[in-house]
């Protein structure tokens, strides 16, 4: 049996399908995000970087799927910054984190991955979920687990 996870750190793949409906692809984030409302995930956790990137993302979408402006702020405001705490990296890990970058060669759009694995780590959390795991397989480690939100929620919600 699979333990559960003690801390949950949410990407912004999970944020923007849990709370704007794309149909079958926000099943499992929305199975999630109601979880998260009832308590039933541990210490849940986001980065600043994915309220920054929830908000463009959210009033950039295709028009069937677009929010306001209004409305991704009162997102953010209600269902993020009122549920979830967020975290950025820590000053005395900001020079370091971008000798980690240059040394692995880490180039593009990369770098955004790179900081938000690294705030999670710097956050304590356990386990990193997204949609888009490829883009952080390379930043799992020990102290941290990749899941998909459909992984979280079968482990969760069985």
């Amino acid at each position: 049996m699979t333990e559960r996870p003690a801390s949950v750190f949410f990407d912004t793949s999970v944020l923007l399908a849990a709370l704007i409906d794309f149909g079958a692809a926000s099943a499992d984030p929305g199975a999630l995000f109601d979880a998260l409302v009832a308590g039933r995930i541990p210490a849940p956790r986001t980065a600043w970087h994915c309220c920054l990137e929830f908000y463009s993302v959210a009033t950039r979408l295709p028009e069937e799927f677009r929010l306001t402006p209004a409305d991704a702020r009162r997102l953010l405001s209600e269902e993020i910054f009122g549920r979830l705490e967020i975290h950025h990296l820590p000053a005395r890990q900001r020079q370091p984190f971008f000798a980690t970058a240059a040394r692995d060669a880490l180039a593009g759009g990369r770098i955004y991955d790179a900081e938000i694995a690294a705030v999670a780590l710097a956050s304590g959390a356990t386990t990193l979920v997204t949609d888009n795991r490829r883009h952080f397989q390379r930043f799992a480690t020990a102290g941290l687990q990749v899941l998909s939100s459909r992984e979280l929620r079968g482990r969760l919600l069985r």
